[in-house]
């Protein structure tokens, strides 16, 4: 099922990620059965690289058994600046072969010991290319926007500009990266829809876990902490239950309020860790049903 047929009403979407090293299947199982547990409109898998046989990426593999064995739409990420275009080829065979119908198209990270083939600079270069090499309606294709702007982007204004290129090469639906402020979210909805960006937009929402994994996650993306949050932080920082009691709450705050504002979708960062999606899905289930009755 395509992702312009699962978002209607309030999208609830979770994202895992394929464990870096070698990993227990019966482990996985057992995450992704408490995932689709939740009911969620989609779970995204991040993009892993499965050694030196891109047939063996997890990603792929970890999208097929969503599909096949738990019944959950998967969105498949793929990334193109470290990528030739020979083997997006292939990642794209192998992901029609399994079914997998909807794809999240990313430029992907710079890595500063990898020189990058050159075949692909940005996103919307493989948007237009999973566009140009498959048939019309393989794939549904789904890109990453940032409330708050891309930190390589020189203004929030420029980085929508990008933005609104991406979304004229052939994307159904955007997905934010985190954000901590619900009102950059807005003002960022607000400017996408001043550019003429018309598809749907959903909210990225990471509860916290520990202090250096959200430090670690802003600096890649560029989001600002709010005083409310850095006081949270800083108070509970070093009492992990009580630093992630008050991230469940904090992320559920952001989610009320998201959705009594008319957010088209929340996607979870679940971090593979189904005890955190569990609560916050419980402190929301009630709010979405009203949205998806009206």
């Amino acid at each position: 099922m395509k992702i312009r047929d699962i978002s209607k009403g309030a999208s609830f979407s979770l994202e895992v990620f394929p464990p870096k090293k070698s990993y227990s299947l019966q482990s996985v199982s057992k995450t992704f059965g408490r995932l689709a547990a939740l009911e969620p409109d989609f779970i995204s898998v991040t993009y892993g690289a499965g050694g030196s046989n891109i047939r063996q990426n997890k990603t792929v593999e970890l999208c097929r058994k969503l599909k096949q064995e738990y019944k959950v739409e998967p969105v498949a990420h793929l990334t193109c600046f470290n990528s030739r275009k020979d083997e997006v080829l292939t990642m794209l065979e192998l992901m029609k072969e399994q079914g997998i119908e909807n794809i999240l198209a990313l430029r992907g990270d710079r890595n500063p010991d990898i020189t990058p083939p050159g075949d692909f600079h940005y996103a919307y270069e493989l948007i237009d290319f999973i566009r140009t090499h498959t048939k019309e309606g393989d794939f549904d294709i789904c890109a990453a926007c940032y409330p708050e702007g891309h930190p390589e982007c020189d203004s929030l204004k420029e980085d929508i500009r990008h933005l609104k290129q991406k979304v004229d090469a052939g994307v159904s639906l955007l997905i934010s990266q985190l954000f901590f402020d619900n009102e950059d979210f807005y003002h960022f909805l607000e400017l996408c829809d001043v550019a003429g960006i018309e598809v749907p937009i959903h909210a990225g929402i990471m509860p916290v876990t520990n202090k250096s994994q959200i430090e670690r996650m802003v600096s890649t993306c560029g989001a600002s902490l709010p005083g409310k949050f850095s006081r949270m932080m800083a108070r509970y920082e070093n009492n992990p239950q009580a630093l992630l009691d008050a991230g469940i709450s904090y992320a559920t705050e952001q989610i009320v309020d998201l959705l009594a504002s008319g957010v088209s979708g929340i996607h979870l960062y679940a971090m593979n860790k189904p005890e955190i999606a569990e609560k916050i899905k419980g402190n929301i289930a009630s709010l979405i049903d009203v949205h998806n009755q009206e």
